[in-house]
């Protein structure tokens, strides 16, 4: 998939599609449930939670930044990252379905008030790319929808919309450097292509990507 092909409203649309299976994924999990493992190594459901919700809030300073021109970076260093995610055990079940709730309204209501001059502005990754707001979307349709996934509550790859698939596909192929990956079914390619789990056959291990 092209980036012209990856667009803009696919983008919209897939976060707030991530972002219902990710409020989904949590809604009913006892502190028990919350606390048992999540779908990635040494993280429970509440690092998970905690990660996915401080994302949010990393991405909202990056709305600030196109918004007002203010340099507003995502973490204020890589410690501060860890720091949020190290924080979801000490949280309640309720404390972490509330930040997830509460951080992803205020991004959505954030892009909601972005204008078509705003959306243009470069803003500054995590990862040190300059992109103009018109990727933060993508950026947060690729966390929700993969971590839904994480939660290990039910939610496969194979749930997630064919489109943003085929894009997250496309995106890891490249990052990896990967000139073909394995005939399969396109949710299966995903998840090997992430370091998750899968079905496909005499595929190389991958190590995790997100």
């Amino acid at each position: 998939m092209t980036d012209t092909a990856r667009t803009f409203a696919d983008a919209r649309a897939w976060a707030r599609t991530g972002t219902k299976l990710v409020l989904d994924a949590v809604a009913d999990l006892d502190e028990a449930g919350f606390s048992a493992d999540s779908g990635l190594p040494a993280w429970s459901r509440k690092h998970l939670a905690a990660h996915v919700a401080a994302n949010a809030d990393a991405l909202c300073n990056l709305v600030r930044w196109a918004a007002t021109g203010e340099e507003t970076p995502m973490y204020a260093s890589a410690e501060e990252r860890a720091a949020g995610i190290a924080k979801g055990p000490a949280l309640s079940g309720d404390q972490l379905r509330s930040w997830l709730t509460a951080s992803a309204r205020r991004l959505a209501d954030g892009l909601d008030g972005l204008t078509d001059e705003q959306w243009q502005h470069q803003v500054v990754t995590a990862q040190g790319r300059s992109v103009p707001a018109t990727e933060l979307p993508w950026m947060r349709a690729r966390e929700v929808c993969v971590h839904a996934v994480d939660f290990a509550t039910g939610t496969a790859f194979a749930d997630l919309p064919d489109g943003f698939l085929t894009a997250l596909v496309d995106e890891v192929r490249d990052k990896r450097g990967l000139a073909d990956v394995p005939d399969g079914p396109l949710p299966q390619v995903a998840a090997w292509l992430t370091g998750r789990p899968h079905s496909l056959a005499d595929a190389p291990e991958l190590g995790p990507w997100l």
